[in-house]
């Protein structure tokens, strides 16, 4: 007799605050659904840098301190940012990997011992494979193989030990301690449409009379050739503004580039979050048309063992 297996999603993020900006009304949509939801954050974004001046003024927790004292204190916050962000998305479960952050390329942070970017990437590997293999998802959220636009060491990572653990979680061979082998299902790539840059652009132009995104922004090259998967998830784009303002120390509320149109707005004219699809042991879109659910292939198989 066919048993159903509980859904589960599973995406993998290099700092606090990357799960607000990539992905979180995708996945307080599918938490709505009833779907087991979990995060995988590689490091603890020790590196981060004050992104809200607001948190230096008088009263401030920054007021008045040196940069190595905020260094610290912006340390200590991001736990708590991280926390609440994820609260605001609905994770059933946020797993901190246990590196630390590897700072912007070429930065003396590379060189800390401690660092994503410094790994073990067998050691690195088997930690998510054994965290695959607990929780048991059948799709998993990375980051892209093309990283030309922001080449952040712990990002390239991220990618490295993602789709080697996909592989792995599966191979009793690999890892005999990590668990009883899981076979994750289909992995998507993250991306950011160029149709949604250039729509919000034209919008806020429209209602503001400016944008923050300048022409270099828009002449780079867009990946939409490679979009699988578009979501609608206009409902949720509270969680992606909700989860944002979390992180207090890394983001400016009053920042045009994250909130320069509304939840509304933004839905009006882009309601769609986008994914790549990378790898799926369940077949593929057929050429020309779109998923809309990261599911497809995945839902009407319940007796999965």
């Amino acid at each position: 007799m066919q048993h159903e297996v509980p859904l589960c999603v599973l995406t993998v993020h290099a700092h606090p605050d990357d799960e607000a900006s990539k992905g979180a009304p995708t996945l307080a949509k599918y938490k709505a659904e009833g779907v087991r939801t979990v995060l995988v954050c590689c490091t603890g974004g020790e590196e981060g840098d004050l992104q809200n001046p607001s948190l230096r003024e008088p009263g401030a927790p920054f007021h008045g301190l040196e940069p190595e004292q905020e260094k610290a204190v912006l340390a200590a916050l991001r736990p708590a940012e991280l926390a609440e962000s994820a609260r605001i998305i609905g994770f059933d479960e946020v797993v901190m990997l246990g590196y630390r952050d590897s700072g912007m390329k070429d930065s003396p942070a590379n060189e800390h011992p401690e660092c994503f970017h410094r790994a073990d990437l067998d050691e690195a590997v088997e930690r998510l494979v054994t965290v695959l293999r607990r929780e048991r998802p059948q799709v998993i959220i990375t980051y892209s193989d093309d990283q030309r636009g922001y080449p952040h060491p712990d990002h390239v990572k991220v990618h490295e030990v993602s789709v080697l653990a996909f592989e792995r979680s599966s191979d009793p061979q690999w890892y005999p301690h990590a668990g009883d082998p899981w076979k994750p299902l289909k992995m998507y790539y993250s991306v950011w449409a160029k149709a949604r840059l250039v729509a919000v652009h034209e919008e806020m132009i429209r209602l503001r009379g400016s944008s923050p995104f300048e022409q270099a922004w828009l002449d780079r090259p867009g990946q939409d050739h490679r979009i699988t998967t578009r979501l609608h998830v206009a409902e949720f784009l509270w969680a992606r503004s909700g989860a944002l303002r979390a992180h207090a120390t890394q983001v400016d509320p009053s920042e045009p580039w994250w909130f320069g149109l509304s939840d509304e707005e933004l839905a009006g004219v882009y309601p769609w979050e986008d994914w790549v699809l990378a790898r799926s042991h369940v077949g593929s879109p057929v050429e020309g048309e779109l998923e809309d659910d990261l599911f497809v292939g995945i839902r009407q198989r319940v007796g999965l063992t």
